[in-house]
């Protein structure tokens, strides 16, 4: 990498959010690192992004994509930075030209988690009572709390998690629970505030939730070779998959739109769903496929040397297998399409214009 902007050749620059937990996530990535390579050294860099400065308004009706990371993708083009860390699922399914993911690391718990306030301990989301006020800023939660919890008021609450909790806590505050994500949580080291853990059956998640994803320069080989032992062969291919699957339906968070997947002795099992916005709707739809994946003792297949390794919903290959996430990447796609030809893009549709038209 060039240093002609006056930076030291040695030091790698690693761009993050300013939030206490994106900085514990972006420690957690540099110190998988040192492990891999002690003499290098790091410096992270950290800045705000349009997401973390308006807080007054839900991030639907803010209406844009990239709301946490451009900023930092700006940086990372003019080589300001070497690379990011996010929470992958705050990261658009195709990122800007020149950009990809050089790793996903292993998943942490993609589910759901339920705090409760003081005043509710011991409940439960079922047990609550009837008009309790539970905190989210996601529509694919509130649709879903409408459907499975008609007896239960959801309002929306910003902030990063020290603030959403601060506003649970609040003397006086109005929320019985606020849902967060349980792996922010756990990253967090607050385990203990952890009230209920929402299954699959009671809330599917958001495409990409628990996992961490390095953005870097797509022509970037260095930090591409760097970045390539932190990957996670079956993290990357359900991270694949879901990303395919939102793509296809072009979802983001002005639709509620959630998943499940998991991997199994080969077998990629993805169930996708898109609701309205009062959760009454629901589209939903299972398949799964089995992946060709070469077993460590396999001898490897022989890459074509005119052919540039492609990116997967802008996940750089690395070191797991093309073919698989080729398969991963087409069930996701055919998720898409089994939903859309049940009319899943006409709810979606109706859902982003009640998000603008609505007055909160």
């Amino acid at each position: 990498m060039s240093a002609g902007d006056g930076r030291t050749e040695e030091v790698i620059y690693v761009g993050s959010r300013k939030s206490e937990l994106a900085l514990i996530q972006t420690r957690y990535v540099i110190a998988c690192l040192k492990e891999i390579h002690p003499d290098k050294k790091f410096e992270i860099v950290t800045m705000s992004t349009k997401g973390d400065k308006i807080l007054d308004i839900s991030l639907p009706k803010i209406g844009e994509k990239a709301l946490f990371t451009q900023e930092l993708e700006l940086a990372l083009e003019s080589g300001r930075v070497d690379f990011l860390v996010h929470s992958l699922k705050d990261l658009p399914t195709t990122l800007p030209e020149g950009m990809a993911l050089g790793a996903v690391l292993k998943r942490e718990d993609p589910r759901d988690a339920v705090v409760m306030s003081k005043k509710m301990k011991g409940m439960t989301l079922a047990t609550l009572p009837k008009g309790s006020v539970i905190g989210t800023s996601s529509l694919r939660r509130s649709a879903q709390l409408a459907r499975n919890m008609p007896h239960l008021k959801v309002e929306s609450i910003r902030g990063n998690l020290n603030t959403r909790l601060k506003k649970l806590d609040d003397e006086g505050s109005p929320f019985a629970a606020i849902i967060l994500a349980a792996a922010g949580l756990k990253r967090m080291g607050w385990d203990e505030r952890i009230s209920q853990v929402l299954e699959p059956d009671e809330a599917l998640y958001a495409v990409g939730q628990g996992a961490l994803g390095i953005e870097c320069r797509e022509s970037d080989w260095k930090i591409l070779s760097l970045l390539e032992p932190l990957y996670d062969v079956d993290t990357t291919l359900n991270c694949v998959c879901e990303r395919s699957f939102l793509k296809t339906l072009g979802g983001g968070c002005s639709a509620p739109v959630a998943v499940c997947s998991s991997l199994k002795e080969k077998y990629l099992t993805i169930t996708g769903a898109v609701w309205s916005l009062d959760g009454q709707t629901l589209i939903k739809d299972t398949l799964n496929k089995k992946l060709y994946l070469p077993d460590d003792d396999d001898e490897p297949p022989k890459k074509c040397p005119y052919r540039e390794p492609r990116l997967y919903c802008s996940i750089a290959p690395g070191k797991v297998s093309s073919m698989g996430l080729l398969g991963a990447e087409q069930l996701g796609k055919e998720l898409a399409e089994s939903l859309i030809n049940k009319n899943a893009l006409e709810v979606m549709s109706k859902a982003r214009e009640e998000v603008l038209s609505s007055s909160s």
